[in-house]
């Protein structure tokens, strides 16, 4: 395999490396939103419960319709931060997935870096051979 192939393969690695840490980026930005619907979710249900008014001050009929309500409200948002607490879970493995994949395209990149100066030291050096040639042969020629 030849230094121009082997650049060529490791800039298809970095690249197939690149979109998949933009397609994680992108999933971790969702899972952000979706995080942030869960916590507006929950201040708008710990209000309601709170908002309800205190249920001692109704006849007897009113408060028990009251006091299941703020029943209700409650084990919603308990249910609500316990799969807040999963989703949280799920955007840490995400976060080490997309850590990963970042370090793996960095790692990448470095090595397509390696070789790409390595192909430049050998252009360079067949280069100066080359001009060094042309010198002995034209220095030969006016010796003549």
């Amino acid at each position: 395999m030849t230094i121009n192939s082997t650049i060529d393969s490791l800039d298809t690695l970095v690249r197939l490396r690149s979109t998949k840490v933009e397609k994680l980026q992108a999933d971790m930005a969702a899972q952000h939103a979706t995080k942030a619907r869960y916590q507006a979710n929950l201040a708008r249900l710990d209000s309601l419960a709170s908002g309800s008014g205190a249920s001692g001050a109704l006849p007897l009929a009113l408060a028990l319709n009251c006091g299941q309500y703020k029943l209700a409200v409650i084990a919603l948002a308990d249910n609500h931060r316990t799969d807040l607490s999963l989703h949280e879970a799920t955007m840490a493995v995400s976060q080490r997935a997309l850590t990963d994949a970042w370090s793996e395209r960095e790692l990448l990149g470095q090595v397509l870096e390696q070789k790409k100066g390595v192909a430049e030291l050998a252009r360079n050096r067949t280069e100066r051979k080359r001009e060094d040639d042309l010198a002995t042969q034209s220095w030969l020629a006016g010796r003549k």
